[in-house]
């Protein structure tokens, strides 16, 4: 595998950084993975044309608040094009973001919805769907330059909210963090010689909200926290 492109920052853009995750094709495994779903299909989707590339962040360019997940699903963001949108885990996510203000609706089922977000940028540690949710530790440090770029370009950066304990490990990493703090939902992490938090998150899977380990309530709370951390009176 190649190295991806970097830029120096001033002549790096979140434009930039969305056109080259869409152009990537470093990992042939997962670059298998997504064009196979994308070829076959769900049966409710049969008569969709799906994006089966890698997914870019999206969102407010001067966001104070930054969400990163673990990686588009199969037929969510690897059908739609946009991380989150169309499926499950997405409905809990955009309902809470719409509750905390941070979007303009409560849903997100395609691309082209409407969905405006305001103060917030979704993003994902890994690009492309891999298979079983579960990408390897090679293919998170080959897309990891592309958060790492996205985060360098949201300067008013003041809080990022972790989606269960994958994406926790990578910012975690990623931030130099040493000793590890244990994840945990509600958990808060400063992140050193800056005024960021790292607010950590169960990820709003099924298997975490049907089985009532995350609740809406719990969910919620998560956001109301970030507004009071990236309050202009704090």
């Amino acid at each position: 595998m190649g190295p991806i492109a970097t830029y120096p920052p001033l002549m790096d853009s979140l434009g930039r950084v969305t056109a080259d995750i869409v152009d990537c094709f470093e990992c042939p495994r997962l670059v298998a993975w997504r064009e196979k779903v994308a070829d076959e299909k769900r049966a409710a989707f049969r008569d969709e044309v799906y994006w089966g590339r890698p997914v870019p962040g999206f969102g407010d360019p001067k966001a104070t608040l930054v969400i990163v997940g673990l990686a588009p699903a199969a037929h969510g963001g690897n059908r739609t094009g946009r991380v989150f949108t169309g499926d499950r885990s997405g409905d809990w996510l955009f309902g809470a973001l719409y509750r905390a203000g941070y979007a303009n609706q409560p849903t997100s089922v395609s691309a082209d919805d409407g969905l405006s977000l305001t103060g917030a940028y979704v993003a994902a540690a890994v690009r492309c769907a891999p298979p079983e949710n579960k990408p390897t530790t090679e293919e998170r440090d080959t897309c990891l330059p592309y958060l790492r770029r996205e985060l360098a370009l949201l300067t008013r950066l003041k809080v990022i909210v972790v989606l269960g304990q994958f994406a926790y490990d990578v910012m975690v990493r990623e931030l130099g963090i040493r000793p590890k703090p244990k994840f945990g939902h509600g958990a808060e992490v400063r992140v050193p010689e800056s005024d960021v938090t790292i607010v950590c998150s169960f990820h709003p899977s099924q298997q975490n909200t049907f089985t009532g380990k995350l609740t809406e309530e719990m969910f919620d709370a998560v956001f109301q926290r970030t507004r009071a951390l990236t309050s202009p009176t704090r």
